[in-house]
């Protein structure tokens, strides 16, 4: 591996590691003071380490064909976000076949992070567009 590729991949994963604490805090902070009530099908600390996992898979997988010479990753991008969306659906699907009562608050709960990460991810990614 290059010195390139671990120097990006470092610095990702502290950028990453930042930013799911910090959403998390925010989070878990707006649940517990405006969602006491509501019952959640899956834990919030799990939604997180979902999302980070995905997040530097995904980072690290075009990092690496970014720094082996392929500088083409759009198509690299444009698939794996497409595999993250389905690996999202299965996370999903013991909620989504349960008869757990109010579904509605847990797929916000996943969905409004999911996409602060996709932008995360996306902001992270442009500076390999951009050396283009």
């Amino acid at each position: 591996m290059t010195t390139e590729f671990k120097k990006n991949q470092t610095s990702f994963l502290i950028q990453a590691v930042l930013f799911t604490l910090a959403l998390f805090g925010i989070h878990s902070y707006l649940i517990h003071y405006f969602g006491k009530e509501i019952s959640f099908f899956f834990p919030l600390w799990q939604l997180y380490i979902f999302h980070f996992i995905i997040t530097a898979a995904l980072y690290t997988l075009i990092n690496y064909r970014y720094n082996s010479g392929k500088k083409d990753i759009f198509n690299t991008f444009m698939i794996a976000t497409f595999l993250k969306m389905i690996l999202a659906i299965v996370f999903l699907l013991p909620l989504l076949v349960s008869d757990f009562e109010n579904k509605q608050p847990d797929v916000f709960n996943f969905f409004i992070p999911y996409f602060l990460f996709l932008f995360f991810e996306v902001f992270s990614l442009t500076k390999f567009l951009q050396k283009n």
